[in-house]
Parts: structure tokens; sequence; C-alpha cells
């Protein structure tokens, strides 16, 4: 029954509003206050789930999703779930369940293979990789590490000096994690971008930064580059950002939480030029890569020492899953076809007057707006708040904002697994439509 209602779901996804329309503390009213005494029929718990929770849900699969960042489902995926819930293992050293320490070695270097990553930082070249629950934990892993090489040459006492450094880009999860690591807040360095740059950190900024911090008694130790900023998709510059973080002893994280996986393709590879040089790396699907020394008995991996968690799970059987039923070429071609869709869109904005592409397009994510001529520049950050408001409240097709230098833009990513270019199209339409109804409203 379940297996049906999964199917039944997938098969009618794309007929619900795809933004959520319920008010915050709907659920309360329609559930009980308290736990049933007796057990209840699968019948009747389906019933609820179809009438009480799918309405509460945001339909992150369905085809007319292009927020945030997609979360592509597959049925591969949902079959490694199944099988990793079914084995429901706590992996938290080797011999807990050796299968799933070795099984996430083994796709772990699959994965950085894909990505042509140097040699080490594979377990074939004494590196190696893990399975994270989220991108936070992946950078708060990799900060910890940083601070305890640094802390263990100059004194654990000084760690109100250390200082850490991104763009006002990078993703607030690494002023979390430097928060979580005990590193002033007062340290965090999010350093400025502009346009002329993309949005991408440049080199220029970030040395004139460390000097500062430097003349000031400080001690830089970490810096995290991003390939793929949330707002924008800009890339930070590997190469020469790696070149000045070695000079001054920093360790380099690289994020590549969304366009990491874009990079299996290799016309994309070259956004991950100077990698080399960084001693981390991490992307969604969640693997995190770390140059490290073996554990201790340089013969097994206990991931529990790679993780904040003690218990962890099987979450190799669900990578394992993927890889083997597309293989990379699939893989390589679903990527390319939410490129090309992503390019469509950007094609379609391109050719109505009326709006603008923000910044260029490295992946599938468009950044555009509505820019008629007869407004200001506040008046246009408005009139695209409202756009994306009236679009959104349709429940036809769900998309995100992203401000960026005082600049209100629109974010389309493509990405769904179930997306095909006539759900583009369409979006792009309705984009059309609802501004033209805006403007016959306000003008």
């Amino acid at each position: 029954m379940i297996i049906d209602f999964i199917a039944d779901y997938y098969r009618n996804v794309e007929k619900y509003p795809v933004r959520s329309q319920v008010e915050p503390g709907y659920l309360s009213k329609r559930l009980p206050e308290s736990a049933p005494n007796n057990p209840e029929p699968i019948e009747k718990i389906l019933q609820d789930v179809q009438e009480h929770i799918v309405p509460g849900i945001t339909h992150w699969q369905s085809p007319n999703y292009f927020a945030y960042f997609p979360s592509s489902g597959s049925i591969a995926g949902i079959l490694g779930e199944m099988l990793s819930t079914c084995f429901n293992v706590v992996g938290f050293n080797w011999m807990s369940s050796p299968a799933a320490t070795e099984l996430e070695s083994i796709v772990m270097d699959w994965l950085g293979e894909m990505l042509t990553l140097p040699k080490p930082f594979l377990f074939s070249g004494n590196g190696g990789g893990v399975l994270q629950g989220t991108t936070c934990e992946a950078m708060l892993c990799t900060l910890v590490a940083a601070r305890d090489q640094v802390l263990r040459n100059i004194g654990r006492e000084n760690i109100t000096k250390l200082v850490v450094y991104g763009s006002d880009q990078t993703h607030s999860a690494i002023q979390k994690a430097a928060q979580i690591a005990g590193i002033n807040p007062n340290n965090f360095r999010a350093i400025r971008t502009t346009k002329s740059s993309l949005f991408g950190l440049t080199p220029d900024s970030l040395l004139s930064t460390i000097k500062s911090d430097v003349e000031a008694g400080l001690i830089p130790f970490f810096l995290c580059a991003t390939i793929g900023t949330t707002s924008t998709t800009a890339v930070d510059p590997l190469g020469p950002l790696c070149k000045i973080a070695k000079k001054h002893s920093i360790w380099v994280h690289v994020d590549a939480a969304y366009a990491g996986s874009a990079c299996i393709c290799p016309e994309f590879r070259h956004f991950l030029d100077g990698v080399e040089d960084a001693d981390s790396f991490s992307l969604n699907a969640h693997p995190e890569y770390l140059r490290n020394k073996a554990s201790e008995s340089k013969l097994v991996v206990d991931y529990k020492d790679w993780q904040i968690t003690l218990s962890r799970r099987f979450r190799s059987m669900k990578l394992w899953l993927v890889l083997r039923s597309y293989g990379v070429t699939n893989l390589r071609m679903f990527l390319r076809s939410h490129v090309k869709m992503a390019k469509t869109f950007e094609e379609l904005v391109a050719s109505d007057k009326r709006f603008e592409i923000v910044v260029p397009r490295n992946f599938a994510l468009v950044c555009f707006r509505a820019v008629p001529s007869v407004l200001s520049a506040g008046q246009a950050n408005e009139l695209n708040r409202e756009l994306l408001e009236s679009i959104n409240a349709s429940g036809k097709v769900y998309m995100t904002h992203a401000m960026v230098a005082g600049i209100y833009m629109i974010r389309f990513a493509a990405g769904g697994t179930l997306t095909e270019e006539r759900h583009v199209r369409e979006a792009w339409k309705l984009v059309q439509q609802h501004l033209e109804a805006i403007l016959c409203v306000s003008f």
C-alpha cells in the first residue's frame, strides 16, 4: 500500500500546488491532541497523510519546482533508502557493520574519480571521503580539523585570535560552523564581492583582508571558497585563492554543494581547477573529502571520528544504487539536460525586453528580473517582489529570490527529475502573464 501510495503521488505530483498553501498551525487543528492508545489501520493512516499531510507539503519533486536548488529524487534513490532502512545499521565503526564502512569508502572513491579529483583526496591516495548528513556538518568537521591543526602549533589559549574567511556570498553555514567551533564571531570575514567580479571572491580582496588581520595580531587559519554560490552560482577562483592561502598556512575548504555534481561532466570540470591545492572538498549529495592521516590501525575507517554524531545511517547504500543503476554516462546526460533547460529559459528571458539576466548563467540557475523602463531601481525591486509572490501564490510554479548588491532578482533553478522542456516554457509564460497583470493594474 505504501509503494502504491508513492507511485500515485509521483503520478499526480504535477497536479498539486507547488508551494504549500496552508497557514501556520493548520495541522494542529486537524490532528488529535494525543497519540492513540490503540493501533490504527494503515488505510486510515494513509488517508490522513493524503488529506492532512500532503496539503502541507511544498512539492520539491514537482516538475514545476524551480525554487532554492532542486532536491532531485530517483527510483534508485528510493530503493536505496528502503534497503538502508531495512538493514538499519548503526555504523559508527568498522566492526559495527563492516559492509557499511567499506561500501562508503568504495563509493567515495568512485565519486572522487568521477570528479577527477587529485589522488590525495581518495582513499587510494591516503585521503578519503565520508557521507555527511548535510553540508553544514561537512563544513563544521573541516573547520574543526583546521582549528585543531593550527592550535596544536600555537596553543589552545590562542583560539580567540583565529580568523575565518569567506565572501559575502558564502553560505551562512560557515558562520554557524565557526561559532560552534568556538571561533570569535567578530573574527569571521565576509569579504565584499561586486558585479564586476561576477560576485566571486577576488584574490586581491582576500590578500588585503589577510594582511590587515595579521597586522592586528590575528591568525588567519581557514578559507571557504565556493563553487556555485546560493544566490547566483558565482564561482570563486580556486587556483589564485589557494596560492594566497598557502603562503599564510590557511586551510582551504571548497564548498561545491550545488555545482560540484555538474563537474562530473568534463565541460564543467574547469570550475574545479586549483582544487589540487585545497585541503577539503564537499558537494551534495553530501560527501566530504578530507586529507588526513589514517586512523589508528591504518587498516580501517571508524566513521564516528569523521563526523559530529556517533551513530550513522547506511547512507552509502543509496549512493551505490544510484551510481550502479544509472551509470556515469546517464548521470552526465541527466545533469546536462538541466543545464539545457536553464539555457532555454535564459533565452526566453533574453527575448523579452521587459526583462534582464542579472548575472551570467554558469550551471542550471537563471537569475533574472523585470525591468520596465519607467521604473526606478527601488521600484524595480518592489515590482519583482510583487511579481514573484504573485507567481508563487498561483501554486502553478515555485521560484525563490536573491538580493545581491541591492538588486532583487528572481531565481529559476532547473533540475527536477520530472521536469521537461514544456514545464520550462509554461513557467516562462506564467511569468509574462503575471507581469502583464501587475503592469495593467499599476500603470
